[in-house]
């Protein structure tokens, strides 16, 4: 018998196949929620074992702190105004918008290179026909084109035919992606499970600012907990909805995490480890008390006597999880500090499976790879943030980000601003915009002329 090493040794080993890849995508999840970022209470055993055996993005955030623009976002490399995508897609305001399937998308490009292609779970970006996954590349779909339904029980889209399901929705998306990795072991393949966890329950009728119902094995462990939240003394705030809240959320976080475990026990099954980037990362972050918020980017106040919608650009809104394993070509235990946002993900991701970027395409993203040698490697570790809310309050969010400051403004209301210190104030705490400094004057004029030149070359910088 002629073994791989044999072969190898012979110098007649076949080329190495393209490697596959398995894009785990989730919702509204908290960079602060996994273990490996120093969280003591959450339990996500298998999303930490991909830190441990591959890169942790310690800095990756989204451009757009909320669903649909982050999604659209993450397909073209291109900031959601270019694109047309402001908000949520409403499933009654916005039935006739979604992402134009004209923009050059990765999944797309990658099953014209020869791969085959799947999405189970949530699409977000368009309800009619002509915005449809696979219009964008996709070959199978199990999911829903919308934002999604409850924990429990989904309706879902299998092969163009609805089908209702019995039983937990990210234990379903799992089976429908372990059947999908099965039929195309033997063949490069992508296929991207975007699941609706950690997300509150949407359903129709659903209560909310629930998590619940999770299966029992998810939900017993975090039943009984008295959680730490990130700011107790905030002025005004419900602690005991928040503690509620926290353990609701991070059972569904440890939901998910068991999830991703099924997908990396089936890789190592199929002894397809080695050949597949494996990519762990979220649409937006989460909120849960940090600020005297809940939820995102359309965040809402937590505080007695006021839930009123908070629109910001806080970095809890911004920053999400990213780790990428590939043993190939990313060793065990690597640390990335610089940022990166979800505008990357379509040039490193074409450039690790050696695919060309489409002449002519306009893609924002940077090709990342270069950061995973560990040499010194010249990078802007400025961030470009936006978000037009239109549902609820109105706001036309502009920011500029950098590891030691960051500014917001609302185009919406020009006297509107905010600054901070984000190396003595993390937590966004005190705002700085009217400060006398002379030093913050300085740099809020800086920022300012930075951001402005930004929204020119976009085309943002007027009200929508």
């Amino acid at each position: 018998m002629i073994t791989r090493r044999g072969l190898i040794a012979a110098g007649l080993a076949p080329a190495a196949r393209k490697p596959n890849i398995v894009f785990l995508y989730s919702d509204d999840q908290g960079a602060w929620t996994l273990g490996a970022s120093g969280n003591k209470q959450t339990r996500t055993p298998h999303a930490d074992r991909l830190c441990r055996e591959g890169a942790y993005f310690e800095n990756s955030f989204t451009t757009t702190p909320v669903c649909s623009p982050s999604r659209a976002s993450l397909m073209t490399g291109r900031y959601a105004l270019e694109v047309g995508i402001e908000d949520f897609l409403n499933p009654t305001a916005d039935r006739d918008k979604g992402l134009d399937p004209k923009h050059p998308v990765w999944p797309r490009i990658l099953r014209e290179a020869g791969y085959r292609t799947g999405l189970v779970g949530k699409w977000h970006l368009g309800y009619q026909p002509r915005f449809h996954p696979s219009r964008f590349g996709f070959e199978y779909f199990a999911g829903f084109l919308g934002g999604g339904s409850g924990p429990m029980d989904p309706l879902l889209e299998v092969d163009g035919v609805a089908k209702q399901f019995r039983g937990s929705t990210p234990d379903i998306f799992t089976s429908h992606a372990v059947e999908f990795i099965r039929r195309h072991k033997a063949e490069p393949f992508v296929l991207c499970c975007h699941y609706r966890e950690p997300h509150a329950s949407n359903a129709a009728g659903g209560p909310a600012r629930t998590w619940l119902p999770l299966p029992d094995a998810d939900w017993a462990r975090f039943r009984d907990l008295d959680p730490a939240i990130p700011n107790p003394d905030f002025d005004k705030l419900d602690v005991p909805e928040i503690k509620r809240m926290m353990r609701e959320y991070l059972a569904s976080v440890a939901c998910l995490d068991r999830n991703v475990g099924r997908v990396l026990a089936l890789l190592d099954e199929l002894d397809l480890a080695r050949d597949t980037i494996v990519v762990f990362t979220g649409d937006n972050g989460m909120n849960m008390g940090h600020n005297g918020i809940w939820h995102k980017g359309n965040g809402r106040f937590m505080l007695k006597g006021n839930r009123g919608d908070r629109p910001n650009l806080y970095d809890q809104s911004l920053r999400v999880p990213a780790v990428v394993r590939f043993p190939r070509r990313i060793r065990p235990g690597t640390r990335i500090q610089q940022t990166i946002s979800n505008l990357d993900w379509f040039p490193s991701l074409l450039r690790l499976t050696g695919t060309p970027v489409p002449a002519g395409a306009t893609i924002r993203g940077r090709d990342w790879t270069p950061l995973l040698t560990g040499r010194r490697t010249r990078w802007d570790n400025s961030l470009h943030a936006e978000y037009n809310m239109r549902h609820g309050t109105q706001a036309d969010l502009r920011g500029w980000r950098t590891p030691e400051w960051k500014l917001v403004r609302d185009l919406r209301r020009p006297g509107h601003g905010e600054f901070y210190d984000l190396k003595r104030d993390p937590a966004e705490a005190a705002n700085l915009i009217h400060s006398s400094d002379p030093a913050v004057r300085k740099t809020i004029e800086q920022f300012d002329a930075r951001l402005h030149a930004r929204m020119s070359e976009l085309g943002t910088g007027s009200r929508a």
